[in-house]
């Protein structure tokens, strides 16, 4: 399960919680052992984070769900454009990062070759474990090579 996952199906419990009690209670309640754990977790991850070597650590870095918990608790030890850099060098095809805007959350990608492949979802999803801050994507397709040949001569052509 995906941390997007997760999240949606945390947010689904809250939800159903809010509809028990008119006065939202439940939902306070909920929401409050929701918080007590994240707090929990991200006090074990920080002491597991820092006791791991650094070649142990990164090693972990890709794997979609422990980058996504790391990132979750503002325990990942690169940067957004890092991270975005390691999904990507998931993906089945050549894809790169020619820009991102933390403003507006946008990613500028480049497919580096023309064909088929990963689907922008397929690009959207691996960016949502590792860069959750990437909340909207532009990709440039790569250029597309014109074929050119010789064209008939006209007179063989009109005598067919």
């Amino acid at each position: 399960m995906t941390a997007e996952e997760t999240g949606l199906r945390i947010q689904d419990a809250l939800d159903r919680l809010d509809g028990l009690g008119g006065d939202g209670a439940a939902q306070q309640a909920g929401e409050q052992l929701v918080r007590d754990l994240m707090d929990f977790y991200h006090d074990g991850l920080a002491r597991i984070v820092g006791a791991l070597p650094g070649p142990a650590l990164t090693a972990l870095l890709d794997d979609p769900a422990v980058a996504g918990l790391l990132v979750l608790h503002e325990l990942h030890p690169e940067d957004t454009e890092t991270r975005i850099g390691r999904a990507l060098a998931a993906l089945p095809e050549p894809v790169e990062l020619a820009g991102f805007d933390p403003a507006t959350g946008t990613a500028r990608l480049r497919r580096t070759r023309a064909g088929c492949g990963c689907s922008e979802e397929d690009i959207e999803a691996v960016l949502a474990c590792h860069a959750p801050e990437v909340t909207a994507t532009v990709v440039d397709r790569a250029a597309q090579l014109l074929q050119i040949g010789a064209r008939p001569d006209s007179a063989a052509e009109a005598a067919r």
